[in-house]
């Protein structure tokens, strides 16, 4: 048996997760992104071995993977303004300071949750164009590699862009941003 429980998060707890994204952001700031990353990948495997992980977040822990494998892909290259937000990110769930103590079973890791459930709705068009930039280079011919996985990389970086900038003029009301 399982129990599905659903909130809503209002501007007040919103802002909270802004904060600390602020807090993030100084702590990306301090660090290089090889550093950040390696916290972020021990972070993952603590959490993972860890026995019983709720399925709420071990769910959400892949998509954690995909910012680390989207930083550390040199066929990517992602550019320096979407992979400041990407270290911004990692930089998050370095920080052993969050809401609630991640020891506590069950709920020490709900705010880390709802932090990558926020990071991935706002790094959508960033995660998108990387998964479907993983699909083309597993399809690339094999004679033009390069020249093909670089156009295709131009055209991903270009619809990733237009797709974040349509979001942000399709919603009514101001935006929610971590960023």
């Amino acid at each position: 048996m399982s129990l599905k429980i659903t909130f809503e998060l209002e501007e007040q707890d919103l802002k909270y997760f802004r904060a600390q994204m602020n807090r993030a952001r100084k702590v990306a700031k301090a660090a290089t992104e090889e550093e950040v990353i390696a916290k972020a990948k021990e972070a993952l495997a603590s959490v993972r071995s860890q026995k019983k992980v709720p399925g709420f977040v071990a769910e959400r822990l892949d998509k954690v993977d995909s910012l680390i494998n989207m930083l550390g892909d040199g066929e990517w290259a992602l550019e320096a303004k979407e992979r400041k937000d990407v270290v911004t990110a990692l930089s998050y769930f370095n920080d052993p300071e969050d809401m609630i103590p991640d020891n506590i079973p069950v709920i020490g890791l709900i705010d880390d949750a709802i932090m990558i459930e926020l990071v991935v709705r706002e790094l959508a068009p960033e995660i998108e164009a990387y998964t479907d930039f993983c699909n083309y280079r597993k399809a690339a011919p094999k004679a033009s590699h390069e020249d093909w996985l670089e156009a295709k990389r131009r055209a991903l970086f270009a619809r990733m862009r237009r797709r974040r900038q349509s979001s942000v003029s399709a919603r009514r009301g101001p935006r929610f941003r971590l960023f």
